[in-house]
């Protein structure tokens, strides 16, 4: 590793940028989806280092009236255990958002050679990191290493090509944003990764070939600094999006500091219907705002609910005056609640396709398992009896099949059985997950589930989680992608009628 004095390089340029960082307004934010980086922020770089070892020192040009940085550097990789590349850093605390676009000068000798920003724990060649890069090949990608010494992973981003691309440390989460040909901005992930207060921050080029320099220009460029949070003071912020499973790609509904719970996608496609502050909400699936659906008098309404096949009807769970969830139906739009099941607690997950019967998890005599019932009310029928919990059942398409979520094993899987409770079988692969809440998309081609590390406990809010996608024939399990949430992202059926898309909700811990 190298280090030198800035000192040379910046004197031109230092007093311009103090000029524009004390600016006394504030631009509105870059996007309406509560994105949250003001424009007019240009950084203030404090020093370069060749982290590493690199064949040819870096170079830095700083233009701030033009808003761009030109860096040039070599170095043979920012990967695996150790990295090798050129970079310019301010050292800073707390949270912090950084955006750019990030544009190559000619073509370049290497497809992997890197350019972007960089919040990193410390100028050791193997310290701990976390990235928003661009490729030579225009694929852009979050790379982190959680550990000084550890293997780096890193979140793709399914939307390539020359984009503008954002980072945001929001304590010890960081999530990765892009700019897609919409000229929206679409979350790609959000990941944890503990680097400590104090951080060196900014943008770095790695050539991918320590004999040869690539240059990249910086544009577009915003560097927000928050400083520290105190964590108790942080509130939770809640995303309402939809993913395309055919193009990986995110997209904004709703984005607040409040909490929204498990939505659900409505049958003809136009709304999504979800539960906040013990409420029932609808709001249209391409954004907007949201209208209470009143049910009576019920105020305490949990994350079970969901349309009938018809769509005419919605199925809640509620916690009563004495603390126990039961079950209800209302008209979809809402109107005097109707009770089903008479006995708590017990939650609702599915629907049969012919509309008879609610499929629901339930606590009786201290063992939590999957029971269904008339639509009409009645007797109940207990399908499983294995010990310990049995929860989330979904009905198939087709009705015959219930895919359910057991710990029976040790290990929290999705299983199925026939809808009468019979041929009990695991259906997920044994792996480091713990998989929850199986949804069968409506053309019965596949299963999306939320998965957990196999060390998590039960189903708890605010943890790194993956989303996952499984043919209903079984096969190779697929990851969608990555966040944090657990509780009240994926725990009802939210795919879109056709298909294509599901709903869901990730967290971030954010200030006030």
């Amino acid at each position: 590793m190298s280090s030198r004095s800035t000192a040379s390089l910046f004197s031109t340029w230092k007093c311009v940028v103090c000029a524009l960082s004390l600016l006394a307004f504030l631009p509105a934010p870059v996007a309406s989806q509560g994105y949250w980086i003001p424009q007019g922020w240009f950084p203030i770089l404090q020093g370069t280092t060749n982290v590493g070892n690199v064949g040819r020192p870096g170079a830095i040009e700083v233009d701030p009236e033009g808003y761009r940085i030109t860096m040039s550097g070599s170095g043979q990789n920012v990967w695996g255990k150790e990295d090798a590349f050129f970079f310019a850093w301010k050292k800073i605390s707390g949270d912090v958002a950084c955006q750019t676009y990030v544009s190559w000068k000619l073509d370049g000798k290497h497809p992997h050679r890197k350019a972007g920003w960089m919040i990193r724990a410390g100028l050791g060649a193997n310290d701990p990191y976390v990235d928003a890069v661009i490729h030579g090949d225009r694929s852009i990608s979050m790379q982190y290493r959680a550990v000084k010494g550890g293997e780096t992973a890193e979140v793709k981003s399914p939307i390539p090509g020359m984009q503008t691309f954002a980072l945001e440390r929001t304590g010890d989460q960081f999530t990765f944003f892009v700019e897609g040909w919409d000229n929206k901005w679409h979350p790609i992930g959000t990941i944890s990764v503990p680097l400590g207060d104090s951080v060196y921050a900014g943008l770095i080029v790695c050539s991918h070939d320590s004999t040869v320099w690539e240059t990249a220009t910086f544009g577009n460029l915003t560097f927000f600094e928050r400083g520290p949070v105190a964590e108790s003071a942080r509130v939770i912020e809640s995303t309402l999006e939809t993913l395309d499973i055919t193009s990986g790609i995110r997209s904004f509904v709703r984005r607040a500091k409040e909490h929204i719970e498990a939505p659900n996608w409505s049958r003809d496609g136009t709304t999504l219907l979800y539960n906040s502050g013990g409420r029932l909400y609808s709001i249209p699936a391409a954004g907007g705002t949201p209208q209470q659906i009143v049910v009576g008098k019920k105020d305490r309404c949990n994350n079970d609910h969901g349309f009938s096949w018809d769509g005419s009807t919605i199925a809640f769970s509620h916690h009563d005056a004495d603390g126990l969830s039961r079950i209800y139906l209302a008209p979809a739009k809402g109107g005097k609640p109707r009770l089903i099941t008479k006995k708590g607690p017990s939650y609702w997950h599915g629907w049969s396709p012919d509309g008879k019967t609610l499929a629901y998890c339930a606590e009786r005599k201290g063992e939590f398992d999957v029971y269904t019932i008339p639509v009409g009310g009645g007797k109940e029928t207990r399908l499983t009896s294995s010990p310990g919990l049995d929860d989330g059942p979904e009905y198939s398409p087709d009705g015959k099949t219930i895919y359910f979520n057991s710990i029976r094993t040790g290990q929290m899987k999705i299983w199925k059985m026939n809808a009468d409770g019979s041929n009990q079988e695991q259906f997920t692969p044994d792996d480091d997950y713990a998989d929850w809440f199986p949804h069968p998309s409506p053309d019965g081609k596949s299963i999306v589930f939320l998965s957990y590390h196999k060390s998590v406990e039960g189903h708890p809010p605010n943890k790194d989680v993956v989303l996952r996608l499984m043919p209903t024939g079984g096969g190779e399990v697929k990851m969608l992608t990555r966040l944090l949430g657990g509780q009240g992202t994926l725990n009802v059926h939210s795919w879109s009628p056709d298909s294509r898309k599901f709903a869901f909700v990730s967290y971030r811990l954010v200030p006030p």
